[in-house]
């Protein structure tokens, strides 16, 4: 029992290439994953993994061990499938995301993940107020954090950054701050309804209450309106990565951090946790989200 929950621990490392991920998808602490990987090294008498700080790479005992470990599961999965409580329904998957992340992160996936798994029937529908419990309607909840008297389990995907950036040109005719109430004077885009801006650096946090010039849930229409030189917008850091390297767009007060970041989340009833269609959507989300967030071994949190 304890080799299958250890190979188990293995062939989701491997696929995912991240600790954390692999124990966000089995429900999980990560160190329990870590664990099972220590153990099973120890009893096959090789290392099978090579960890570093930004990446998880399988040696090349590793890539023998792989196949034998993703045949485990798949015998497992057939198994749920014939004998488990959702039935008939295993394959299909119904899919809910909020307007703002979920389109911008999910939807873009969703011919991948149907090449993926031609056998899974998915329906998405993007969704402006996310519902507060589970429904008949609906297997899987993609948002912005968890709305209001959730009953939902709950599984991570990412806490991407929040950054405050302008073009350089934008910079040059209205001033850079040099401190939070310079912001004041500015010009500031927020993918919000908030009025009021918390930043921090180190023990010291300012709190500032704005009149934000654009307020709006979608963060793509705030980043093309920061990138059209139009003022200073509050976007997660993957979408102005580009623009920064590229030069295109320049941090403002790069020694201060927004103090809200995202929460983005999957959310499915616990009843249909037992899904195969939906353990595998995640797994292919957490796959593919955590290279695009670049937050795969720092970000706390978890299923709960």
């Amino acid at each position: 029992m304890w080799l299958a929950s250890e190979m188990s621990a293995f062939a989701h490392v491997s696929e995912l290439k991240s600790f954390t991920a692999a124990a966000r998808v089995l429900g999980v602490p990560k160190v329990a994953v870590s664990r099972a990987i220590v153990s099973l090294e120890r009893r096959l008498g090789t290392r099978l993994l090579v960890r570093t700080t930004r990446r998880v790479s399988l040696t090349p005992a590793g890539e023998l061990l792989r196949p034998h470990c993703q045949r485990l599961l798949a015998e497992v999965e057939a198994v749920r499938a014939r004998f488990g409580p959702v039935g008939a329904d295993a394959r299909q998957l119904r899919l809910l995301v909020d307007p703002g992340y979920g389109r911008l992160l999910v939807t873009p996936l969703v011919p991948r993940f149907m090449e993926s798994y031609p056998d899974v029937q998915l329906t998405v529908n993007v969704v402006d107020s996310p519902p507060a419990s589970p429904g008949a309607e609906w297997d899987l909840l993609i948002c912005n954090g968890a709305p209001a008297q959730s009953e939902l389990t709950q599984t991570l995907l990412g806490s991407p950054p929040l950054l405050l950036c302008a073009t350089p040109g934008y910079l040059s005719q209205h001033g850079r701050p040099r401190k939070p109430a310079d912001l004041l004077t500015h010009t500031v885009l927020q993918p919000a309804t908030a009025t009021t801006l918390l930043l921090r650096r180190q023990q010291e946090s300012q709190e500032l209450r704005l009149r934000p010039a654009l307020q709006v849930d979608d963060p793509a229409l705030v980043h093309s309106s920061a990138a059209a030189g139009l003022g200073i917008a509050v976007v997660p850091e993957f979408l102005c990565r580009q623009g920064l390297a590229l030069g295109k767009l320049e941090r403002v007060l790069p020694d201060w951090t927004v103090g809200e970041s995202l929460q983005l989340l999957a959310l499915y009833a616990a009843d249909r946790a037992s899904s195969s269609a939906i353990r595998q959507f995640l797994e292919f989300l957490l796959a593919n989200l955590v290279p695009v967030l670049g937050t795969s071994e720092h970000v706390p949190g978890g299923r709960r």
